[in-house]
């Protein structure tokens, strides 16, 4: 089990703490995340929220993480992974939420793109998805830029879209980055006259709807 946390280059992931409850309630306070999120208007169900995220933590060594952003410490909502029924299957999925003045920034997909790298380095899990309402365009947004693959199915009743990456895909997509990379780096040798160069070759708790 793994207790890591991943990091990116403009935002810290932690673990929450109880001390975080304020904060995060102000995460689901504007009338956007409300629409979503109803039930956040209630202490208790983002006390509920914490609670729930330290289960995970013990029990699978990872959940939804506080975020920060790295320059002034300021908490700016959560990202991170937890496991979800999806028709029945149990599928792991990665979830964001980002305080209003912050969003728009790309935080969301920055963070969303760390911690799919996290599920599949640290699980054996062959897909990790998004489970998001369609009528949330702002996290379906997110959601596209993160995943390979869009699907609908039916969540408490009403239409979800599921986005999603397989293993495969994420393998694939990898050895791409890597050989732009190497390519990129090799050109960039040549261009400064490198003679010696040769080319070569980036969530809900139970009983809560998907935002």
């Amino acid at each position: 089990m793994s207790h890591e946390i991943p990091q990116t280059e403009r935002l810290r992931l932690r673990a929450y703490t109880t001390a975080d409850e304020a904060e995060l309630f102000d995460v689901f306070a504007d009338p956007y995340a409300r629409r979503f999120y109803p039930e956040m208007v209630d202490r208790a169900k983002v006390r509920a929220w914490i609670e729930w995220n330290l289960r995970n933590y013990d029990e699978f060594g990872f959940g939804l993480w506080a975020m920060e952003l790295k320059v002034d410490d300021q908490f700016v909502g959560d990202c991170g992974l937890t496991y979800q029924d999806v028709e029945g299957r149990r599928e792991l999925e990665i979830g964001y939420h980002v305080i209003e003045r912050e969003r728009g920034k790309g935080y969301a997909t920055e963070a969303a793109r760390a911690c799919l790298e996290f599920g599949f380095t640290h699980t054996s899990c062959e897909s990790i998805c998004s489970i998001v309402r369609p009528s949330n365009t702002a996290s379906c947004a997110v959601a596209a830029r993160v995943h390979t693959t869009r699907g609908e199915f039916m969540k408490g009743g009403q239409p979800a879209l599921l986005f999603y990456t397989t293993r495969h895909e994420w393998e694939a997509l990898g050895m791409q980055r890597s050989g732009a990379t190497g390519r990129s780096h090799a050109l960039s040798r040549l261009r400064s006259g490198d003679s010696h160069s040769k080319v070569g070759r980036g969530s809900v708790p139970p009983g809560m709807d998907p935002p």
